[in-house]
């Protein structure tokens, strides 16, 4: 006897929000195992793919590739074979209808932590590929770590790749080239970043120097400390620490804006802008920063940029956050305005490439040249919220903070 299971997304996966489907990964008569990799669905912070929560075979799909699915939303069914049912009901679990969770089995995550999934080929996708003869290395893989897709080999039949002609380039020079499909992730964040910049709030950034140099030897007097006890120091983990510490002095850049009031939070969450490649870009939250040392909060920030490189951040470890820092200055920026704000948030800190520069210093009443390891650090604010007197408070209190680490 069969029965059959309801392959649902419970609402505390998503946090509230609503995610798309990207793609179901195995054909409808396809027999799976517990854990194997069922669909992928992705919102504008991260993708993640539903596993199987037990070995059957898989119904019609309920929603289709590009829907919205919500929070409880039934995606599909599994028919589970009698002989699979039976440890279900060794437990007291027959006849029920488990919720899946969002995290990929094992092999997955491994595989979109080193960044490529090609290897991990679908049912239907082995099935076409051994009955057309083809090499999988040559089919373009629109999937998740490049993971090669039932459409994606329908569409390679359908179209061979031809060497690129005139006709393929745009008016004038005729220029070689591919398209490559945004990503589900890709339009969430245009849009979202159209929505801050151009309909939501008025940006206007305001740009401090930096000096780096206290912090420089703080970091290499304690970073073996850290190292021993499992901690990588980052100068990243100083900034939540001074901004937190600068949100002290100016509490309405740690807000929300509404229509009738502006809503000050007493927690500051902080998310860090990590990229994920050409992939885009995520956003983890390192929560409660006010009340954690530098220990602690170096360590969470660790696991959060472990987590969005590995592919394995959940929406819960993306909500609620008050205020944003973009470190851009990692891959070799100087400076960036404006950056853009992370709606529903008030403001972000943009901070850029760490430089010795030649700076002018008063010493015993005379100006000296000296070189310093400096860097510019931007705000950029909803004007609606805050002014420029609140803007400038806050940065030169997180300059000073940095600057007299441990003074």
């Amino acid at each position: 006897m069969s029965q059959l299971i309801d392959i649902t997304l419970p609402a505390e996966q998503l946090e509230g929000t609503s995610a798309t489907l990207s793609q179901w990964l195995v054909e409808p008569g396809s027999q799976v195992r517990a854990g194997d990799p069922l669909l992928e669905l992705e919102t504008d912070k991260v993708a993640m793919e539903v596993s199987a929560p037990a070995d059957g075979v898989l119904e019609t799909p309920l929603v289709e590739p590009g829907d919205k699915v919500e929070p409880g939303m039934v995606l599909g069914r599994l028919t589970q074979l009698a002989a699979a049912a039976a440890p279900l009901a060794a437990t007291g679990t027959a006849g029920a209808s488990p919720a899946l969770t969002a995290p990929a089995p094992a092999q997955a995550e491994t595989a979109t932590a080193s960044g490529n999934a090609r290897h991990l080929l679908g049912p239907a996708v082995r099935r076409l590929v051994r009955e057309h003869n083809l090499d999988i290395e040559r089919i373009p893989g629109s999937g998740r770590g490049g993971r090669v897709t039932r459409d994606d080999v329908l569409r390679f039949l359908a179209a061979p790749p031809a060497p690129a002609t005139a006709a393929d380039t745009g008016p004038g020079d005729a220029v070689p080239s591919r398209r490559e499909p945004h990503s589900t992730m890709r339009k969430a964040i245009a849009e979202h970043m159209v929505q801050s910049l151009l309909h939501t709030s008025p940006h206007v950034t305001s740009v401090f120097e930096m000096d780096m140099s206290n912090i420089i030897e703080h970091r290499r007097w304690h970073k073996k400390e850290y190292a021993e006890d499992g901690v990588n120091l980052t100068f990243t983990a100083y900034f939540l620490a001074a901004a937190a510490s600068a949100m002290q002095a100016v509490p309405q850049i740690n807000a929300r804006y509404h229509d009738d009031a502006l809503e000050i939070f007493t927690d500051v969450n902080i998310g860090v802008g990590t990229a994920l490649g050409d992939k885009g870009l995520v956003v983890p939250v390192v929560a409660q920063v006010q009340n954690k040392k530098l220990f602690d909060i170096a360590r969470a920030l660790q696991q959060q940029t472990e987590k969005a490189r590995s592919g394995s951040l959940t929406p819960a470890d993306m909500r609620n956050g008050t205020f944003t820092i973009s470190n851009h200055g990692v891959s070799g920026s100087l400076f960036a305005a404006p950056i853009i704000i992370n709606q529903p948030q008030v403001a972000i800190l943009g901070i850029g490439k760490l430089e010795k520069r030649a700076v002018v210093r008063e010493v015993d009443g005379e100006d000296s040249i000296q070189i310093k390891p400096m860097c510019y650090v931007s705000l950029s604010i909803d004007h609606r919220a805050v002014d420029a007197f609140q803007t400038n408070r806050f940065l030169a209190a997180f300059v000073t903070g940095i600057e007299s680490w441990g003074q």
